[in-house]
């Protein structure tokens, strides 16, 4: 018996003190009468119990982090000299160290954003809080953020494509304010938030399912755009593409 796939992001949320009053309320109401939504409540409770018990978590020497400093200190080889010295040199425990470095520097982890993600795309849908101003006009939503976010998100109604714009919010993403834009496909929201990119990342767009939602994620014209929503994988690419051509045009 496994939770229910929408509910997964509320567990957490739930467990971590995440969630408002009324969001918090319904969920407890829920885990009365779901079994197995109730059970993995209690699986994380047993394991957040477990890891808070003393003596669990071990503490790295301090050595290791003047070790691990210094090695980031140390002048980089040239490219050819590390590749010839690479058999000998990277042996053993600083093998190993390079090796994790080199992972985390080429696939970084967006796990905690996607749960970040999920989770205000859930709430939004669960509380009367969907949108701040409630208006399918481009024209009202667009300067309503005006001095509320640092940052000029574009605002695209996307009707004749099936995607009308509902309105906008405020959020808080990745520890700052960013704006959500939400459309409807039918009688499923659409949360798009918009925050502004680092420079020189790529903007190849990358398609997940991430607890039982469809996520597509972006960049473009100094922006960063994440769509989520529980609709087909297929109709949130639509929407994307549709999204995408009106704002490079």
């Amino acid at each position: 018996m496994t939770a229910c796939a929408d509910k997964e992001a509320l567990l957490h949320g739930l467990l971590d003190g995440e969630l408002d009053a009324a969001n918090a309320r319904a969920f407890e109401e829920h885990l009365k009468s779901c079994q197995g939504c109730a059970k993995a409540y209690g699986e994380l409770q047993g394991l957040s119990a477990r890891l808070s018990t003393p003596g669990v978590s071990y503490r790295a020497p301090a050595g290791l982090r003047q070790r691990v400093e210094a090695m980031a200190a140390a002048p980089v080889a040239p490219r050819k000299r590390l590749r010839a010295a690479a058999p000998w040199a990277l042996s053993g425990t600083f093998a190993a160290i390079a090796a994790s470095f080199a992972i985390v520097s080429i696939q970084p982890n967006t796990t905690a954003l996607e749960d970040q993600l999920v989770a205000s795309h859930v709430r939004s849908t669960l509380a009367s809080h969907l949108v701040d101003v409630e208006t399918s006009d481009r024209h009202v939503v667009k300067p309503w953020f005006n001095g509320r976010v640092d940052f000029a998100p574009p605002v695209i109604d996307l009707a004749d494509n099936g995607f009308p714009l509902a309105g906008g919010r405020l959020d808080y993403i990745g520890e700052r304010v960013v704006a959500a834009l939400v459309y409807r496909r039918n009688r499923h929201v659409i949360n798009l938030f918009v925050w502004p990119s680092k420079p020189g990342l790529s903007s190849t767009p990358a398609v997940a399912q991430h607890s039982g939602y469809s996520m597509i994620h972006w960049r473009h014209g100094g922006l960063e755009y994440w769509a989520v929503s529980d609709i087909d994988a297929h109709d949130l690419e639509a929407f994307h593409q549709a999204f995408a051509i009106r704002t490079q045009s």
